[in-house]
């Protein structure tokens, strides 16, 4: 961790309070063992030799390139234990093509702690973050964090594009598709899947021709050609007509992709953008199940710090779960098991864990190889009961009728109203 520290940092430096130390405490917060900054602080005081006003002062000057890198470079080392696993999903367009869904994230209004907040009663927004998903291993293999809570994603494409490789699919929501950005990811020799934007505009070659069903809808193509700084390039046009509406009560979605036919038609284009879907995800489990977005931290750069700590904790959470993949079945896990209960399950052992092995009986898994730790790990997958974190998923709501409302009682007793119902369903022959 000092290392990433070391590298990536452009004016902070450290003194007695170490990144690793840093590290340490806003994991404990944001994976739920402590409920705010200050109380890991206190349980730590003893090994913490600075106090708290400078660890805040520390953490509020986080500088962005330090709390991406530790999104990154921890990805990258797990990417290395899950390619040991042999666990990676296949993609639906062969090996020769690698995916990549990306999308932005605003993170949740802060408390006004700060001077220049307590006056207005907006809800200050610390920034927003691009997170780059590698969906084969379900990891976020990069993030690129703003402060600016109001600034559009376009703002930071550059950045976005700079990760571009040969030979990557890019799928992303409509906010993603510009001329530019579509135009720039074609001439790196990667390629594209990307909602179309109202606001971009095109020429058709020919009319819609249908090409099948898919799972939400009726699937047509045609070819466009787009113009982009005075010059133009053509892609093809997927049009998905919905057999129900989206939430937005749009009943139809085109899609850019510049993807050859031969290797996908728009069918499987049309799967591939459903399967953004999974960037969604993504962003649910690390909001319900990790404390990522603390209110109390209103600077903007120790709130993204939280938040990409979050990402990582993420990162360790499929990474256990491709461990248990590779003893038990991928798919087993995919399907059945419950992120909240295992996260829940680690919140209530920890505490308890760490006064019966103390933290230095752990020191010695860093030097351990990848091909131990491998080992280590899927020994004990072997051991865990899968019945205890399975999901639950609900069924679809139904419609309830109006609740009925009377004037003269504002409450009723519940006993009441079950010995009522009961009679009711009994009358019924």
């Amino acid at each position: 961790m000092n290392q990433i520290f070391d590298t990536s940092s452009v004016r902070q430096y450290s003194q007695e309070l170490l990144f690793s130390t840093q590290v340490d405490l806003m994991s404990l917060v944001v994976c739920g063992m402590y409920p705010s900054v200050h109380a890991a602080y206190q349980k730590k005081a003893v090994e913490v030799s600075v106090s708290a006003t400078a660890l805040y002062n520390k953490l509020q000057r986080i500088e962005l390139p330090v709390s991406r890198a530790l999104v990154h470079e921890t990805a990258s080392d797990l990417q290395q234990l899950l390619l040991m696993l042999n666990v990676e999903r296949p993609s639906p367009l062969g090996k020769q093509y690698r995916l990549r869904i990306v999308d932005g994230s605003c993170l949740a209004g802060t408390e006004r702690r700060l001077a220049a907040l307590r006056p207005h009663a907006a809800k200050p927004l610390p920034g927003k973050t691009i997170a780059i998903l590698d969906p084969g291993t379900k990891l976020v293999v990069d993030v690129i964090p703003c402060e600016d809570g109001h600034s559009q994603e376009r703002s930071k494409f550059h950045q976005v594009l700079a990760q571009v490789q040969p030979q990557q699919v890019w799928i992303a929501d409509r906010n993603f598709c510009t001329a530019g950005f579509l135009h720039t990811i074609a001439k790196l020799g990667a390629f594209f899947v990307i909602r179309q934007h109202g606001g971009l505009g095109y020429e058709p070659f020919g009319e819609l021709q249908a090409v099948g069903l898919c799972q939400t809808g009726t699937v047509f193509e045609q070819q466009v050609e787009i113009v982009h700084e005075g010059g133009t390039f053509r892609c093809r046009r997927i049009v998905v007509k919905l057999t129900r509406p989206t939430r937005d009560q749009e009943w139809e979605i085109a899609i850019f992709t510049n993807l050859p036919p031969t290797d996908a038609d728009g069918i499987l284009v049309a799967q591939l953008y459903q399967g953004r879907w999974s960037v969604e995800t993504l962003f649910q489990t690390v909001t319900q199940n990790f404390h990522g977005e603390i209110e109390t931290l209103a600077y903007p750069k120790a709130a993204l710090f939280s938040y990409c700590m979050a990402l990582s904790a993420y990162n360790l959470l499929a990474t256990l779960k491709a461990v248990l993949g590779s003893v038990h079945g991928v798919d087993k896990i995919d399907i059945g098991l419950s992120d909240f209960y295992l996260v829940d399950d680690i919140h209530s052992i920890y505490r308890g864990m760490m006064i019966a092995i103390p933290p230095v009986h752990w020191q010695f898994f860093e030097e351990f190889t990848n091909i131990q730790m491998v080992d280590v790990l899927q020994h004990l997958a072997t051991k865990v009961h899968l019945k205890s974190f399975r999901k639950h998923p609900r069924s679809p709501k139904k419609k309830r009728p109006p609740l009925s409302v009377d004037g003269k009682h504002s409450h009723c007793s519940t006993t009441r109203k079950l010995k009522q119902y009961k009679a009711a369903l009994d009358a019924i022959p």
